[in-house]
């Protein structure tokens, strides 16, 4: 009796650790810095999902920067899931977050592969930021020892 309370409870266990194993990667979401102005990415952003992969817009708000899409996995066309991309501007950078919460994250990591490389086909290589050209810039020469003169005899 013991023995078999014993099997039930680890098999019980078993099948709890194995449902939260499968559901784990569901409600992920991927990010990525964008290079581009906020309207840039937004723009390209619903381009790429609506253009170039044909899914459906459900919802959009160029202000706030985001949308809502019905996206339809590869294989399983009549059973479309939603999904989200969103566009945050801060002061030094543009995050895009794509968000497909009943898919596993490589979908999400593909939808975000290929709008960067949208991006970068649509707009060209990013013009650099004041912030970022500065540091390229070699230091300039300052002419000398602090309080006298380089110049020696």
């Amino acid at each position: 009796m013991k023995k078999a309370r014993a099997i039930w409870l680890g098999a019980g266990l078993l099948a709890a650790a194995a449902a939260v194993l499968a559901s784990t990667g569901a409600s992920a979401r991927v990010e990525a810095d964008s290079d581009y102005s906020k309207a840039q990415t937004y723009n390209g952003a619903l381009r790429y999902v609506r253009v170039d992969l044909g899914y459906e817009i459900v919802e959009k708000d160029p202000d706030v920067g985001y949308f809502l899409f019905r996206y339809e996995p590869p294989g399983r066309k009549n059973a479309p899931t939603s999904g989200s991309i969103e566009v945050i501007e801060s002061k030094e950078r543009v995050k895009v977050v794509v968000q497909l919460p009943q898919m596993p994250t490589y979908h999400e990591t593909t939808l975000r592969d290929g709008l960067m490389k949208k991006l970068r086909t649509e707009y060209g290589e990013p013009v650099k930021k004041k912030k970022d050209r500065d540091k390229d810039k070699p230091p300039e020469a300052d002419g000398g020892v602090e309080g006298g003169s380089s110049f020696t005899p």
